[in-house]
């Protein structure tokens, strides 16, 4: 089936709206620019599989800079968890900054290898990669590390951050982890004609997360603009 690039499109135009809203609106400033950014790359890689599937044999860099993109994506969703959690967790900030660290590292190494990643095919709205063993094992190491301790961490952030507010927020992250990733290995382990093309599957089912992230966006904001109109932050 002819690959259309009309669904990664519409998401990444929905993603960065929602990063725009976000970012010109209230709310706390680490809170709106780290979302922002996530939304933002979820975009950038659903144009970035457009240009590749618009001719596949011509990719040229673009099938790497696709995984450039997603190498950020759960190292800064660990930083905005660990960001929101209340008290601040040591351990969550610890693993924040090494899967920065490693982020820069990896993708230092991607920009390098030419032969780290190729698209190989294109069909109906996702993109199939091939990549030589053992680089590729190493990278779904990290990729996936970075994802359970998203999940987990979020999820345990659910229950015990001492912050209302920020427990709220937590939840919001830890449904729409869930909301991708599940679907995301269902479709690939059930599915056959998707093989090799789980990172565009997950990237697409990754607009439940852009919408949970809105909705946290909304939560934010309200409880903002709720404390800088209420008595006690008035004047006088």
């Amino acid at each position: 089936m002819e690959y259309s690039p009309a669904l990664a499109i519409a998401t990444a135009l929905f993603e960065i709206t929602v990063a725009l809203w976000a970012f010109v609106g209230s709310g706390e400033r680490f809170i709106i620019r780290t979302t922002s950014l996530i939304l933002v790359l979820l975009a950038g890689y659903q144009l970035t599989e457009v240009g590749i599937c618009a001719n596949t044999a011509a990719a040229g860099f673009l099938p790497r800079l696709a995984f450039i993109i997603v190498t950020w994506l759960p190292p800064l969703g660990l930083l905005l968890i660990a960001g929101l959690h209340r008290p601040r967790s040591r351990l969550m900030d610890g693993t924040a900054t090494t899967m920065l660290a490693a982020a820069l590292a990896i993708v230092a190494w991607i920009a390098i290898d030419r032969s780290f990643v190729h698209a190989s095919v294109c069909s109906a709205v996702f993109a199939r990669y091939t990549s030589i063993m053992p680089r590729f094992m190493v990278y779904s190491g990290f990729y996936w590390a970075g994802l359970l301790g998203m999940i987990l961490f979020s999820g345990y952030g659910a229950r015990t951050c001492v912050d209302q507010h920020r427990r709220r927020m937590l939840r919001y992250v830890f449904m729409g982890t869930l909301a991708f990733v599940l679907p995301s290995l269902a479709v690939s382990w059930y599915v056959p004609p998707t093989e090799g093309a789980l990172p565009s599957i997950m990237c697409h089912f990754a607009l439940l997360l852009a919408i949970s992230l809105t909705r946290m966006i909304y939560v934010e904001r309200k409880e903002t603009e709720e404390q800088d109109t209420s008595p006690a932050t008035q004047p006088g």
